[in-house]
C-alpha cells in the first residue's frame, strides 16, 4: 500500500461496532494509543475488517487545531 498521507499508524483492530449505515472502528497502535474512526458499513464489509486483524489508521487533515487549558 502506498499513500500520499504521511500519518499512517499501524495497529490492531480491537473493536467494531457495526450499524446499518456506519461502523465504528477502534485501532490500537503498538504504543497503546487507541484511534477511533467511523466509516461506512459497506466499506467495513468490503475491507473484511475483523477484530484482531492488522489495520492502518491513515490520517490526512487540511487543518489541525490546538487547544490549551485556561
Amino acid at each position: 500500500m502506498r499513500l500520499s498521507a504521511r500519518n499512517q499508524l499501524e495497529g490492531k483492530i480491537i473493536s467494531l461496532k457495526q450499524g446499518p449505515v456506519s461502523t465504528e472502528v477502534v485501532i490500537e497502535t503498538k504504543a497503546g494509543e487507541k484511534i477511533v474512526s467511523t466509516i461506512t458499513s459497506g466499506s467495513a464489509e468490503s475491507l473484511g475488517l475483523k477484530v484482531g486483524a492488522k489495520a492502518y489508521a491513515v490520517i490526512k487533515a487540511s487543518a489541525v487545531m490546538v487547544g490549551v487549558d485556561e
